[in-house]
């Protein structure tokens, strides 16, 4: 018996998240039909895309490829589904590849940098995290802060530049580069400067307080 790929499967989480972030992938996530990116390695490598960046794109495809994850809290909701697409770039500028195609029309594509970076090509390449788990982990962290906190603050442009970190600690699992989360004793912060940073758009800045946190809240993060 064939499983219908027209069916989307439930998803197991591949190593390497935290348990926050896998339950997040295993529940909420779907896994549905992707390309096998191995029938186009001889077309790209007509087209001049070296061998070992095409084998970035497959691995990341295998790993990734075809989890649809619900929406993010910013970026109008993060790729529909995690995809890889050919490699572009340069020897001198590094190479990149698509990560999934957008929600909604944008003025940004998501991408992965050449080194496994997550970020969004805009007016220029911005980092957010330094990984594809810190991506997901950054995911997890905002349906689990979102679902126990007792508020939630959104603030933007410069005020975020004003946040009293003091007493607060950075989240390491989510491996963050231009976009960081940053936790306090009954708090989170998720501060997102990936558009402001892309766009050379000060006003673009987004943070995130979610407060009221208690010890099962915070459990985990």
């Amino acid at each position: 018996m064939t499983t219908d790929p027209r069916v989307p499967l439930n998803p197991q989480a591949p190593e390497g998240l935290s348990r926050r972030a896998r339950y997040f992938v295993e529940v909420h996530g779907l896994r549905v039909p992707s390309r096998d990116l191995k029938l186009f390695r001889e077309a790209w490598l007509r087209q001049g895309i070296p061998d070992a960046e095409i084998d970035r794109a497959i691995a990341f495809q295998e790993r990734w490829g075809g989890l649809a994850l619900p929406p993010a809290p910013e970026y109008e909701g993060g790729p529909r589904v995690l995809e890889a697409d050919a490699p572009e770039g340069s020897a001198a500028n590094g190479w990149r590849f698509p990560a999934g195609g957008c929600r909604v029309s944008m003025a940004h594509g998501f991408m992965i940098g050449p080194g496994g970076e997550f970020g969004i090509d805009a007016d220029h390449w911005t980092p957010l995290h330094a990984s594809t788990e810190g991506w997901v982990e950054a995911l997890a962290l905002a349906s689990h802060a979102g679902y126990w906190a007792k508020s939630i603050t959104k603030i933007k442009g410069s005020a975020v530049e004003d946040l009293n970190l003091d007493g607060f600690e950075p989240v390491p699992e989510v491996q963050g580069l231009a976009d960081t989360w940053w936790r306090g004793k009954d708090s989170l912060i998720a501060i997102y400067r990936g558009e402001a940073s892309g766009f050379s758009a000060p006003h673009c800045l987004r943070a995130h307080i979610y407060g009221g946190l208690d010890a099962w809240g915070l459990a985990g993060t």
